[in-house]
């Protein structure tokens, strides 16, 4: 079968927009709590799952969702947070890298 340069073209963008799609999706993983970051940082889905003798610095408030480093939008029930690449976090959840977003 004799490939034409507009076939070629065709498959090229089908290619490329297959691949950006699968990235789109693989960002939408959910970070697990058993994940060695995840573990290491402390990270909860549930907030009010945090074992407050071991994280002192944990107050009622602190969430993802008011958080400097999630990305997610705000009322989203997950976003995107700047030490998880590539995975959403809960924004019910905290970790010990919390910082109050300005």
């Amino acid at each position: 079968m004799k490939s034409t340069r507009r076939q070629f073209m065709i498959m090229s963008a089908a290619g490329a927009a297959t691949l950006a799609l699968n990235s789109k999706v693989q960002a939408q993983a959910m970070v697990a709590e058993t994940d060695p970051q995840a573990a290491a940082l402390g990270y909860k889905a549930d907030a009010s799952k945090v074992d407050k003798a071991k994280y002192a610095r944990y107050a009622a408030p602190q969430a993802c969702s008011n958080c400097a480093l999630y990305q997610g939008a705000a009322g989203s029930a997950a976003g995107g947070c700047a030490l998880f690449a590539g995975k959403q976090v809960a924004a019910k959840g905290w970790c010990s890298a919390y910082a109050k977003k300005a």
